[in-house]
């Protein structure tokens, strides 16, 4: 675990960089870039725990997100570095991430809560085989 200012705790945290092409015309990331930010942030951490997305594919398992709750508080802008952070919960099937996008200041940009479900060859799963391989990072 990595705990940041106001002392919330993530067990990964990915430095990234805003790339020019990702801003809008008032030269502030355009709101969909942070969905991008967010699903490399969770494909990054699932490779680094050991299952990257191709593998789960090719064993019959497929990670969808269901639901998306995001909370825009400020923007970044061309140029600027941040800290693309998540924590991971589960309930029953749903595996939840608590995703923050974070200023090196400290400055919260984005807070959202990702409900990601699995299919197994297709059908809709407990998720048990990614619970084994999350077990050290589920709270």
């Amino acid at each position: 675990m990595r705990l940041l200012k106001d002392n919330k705790k993530y067990c990964f945290v990915m430095d990234m960089e805003v790339r020019d092409y990702e801003l809008d015309c008032e030269q502030i990331v355009n709101n969909a870039n942070y969905l991008h930010y967010m699903e490399h942030t969770r494909h990054k951490f699932c490779s680094d725990a050991g299952l990257s997305f191709i593998d789960m594919h090719n064993h019959g398992m497929d990670a969808v997100v269901r639901k998306i709750e995001i909370e825009y508080k400020t923007s970044l802008r061309g140029g600027e570095s941040f800290l693309s952070c998540l924590r991971l919960d589960r309930r029953g099937p749903r595996f939840i991430f608590h995703q923050d996008i974070i200023k090196p200041n400290g400055e919260m940009v984005v807070e959202a809560v990702v409900t990601v479900v699995v299919l197994k060859d297709g059908k809709l799963s407990r998720g048990d085989e990614l619970a084994a391989v999350f077990s050290k990072y589920i709270r």
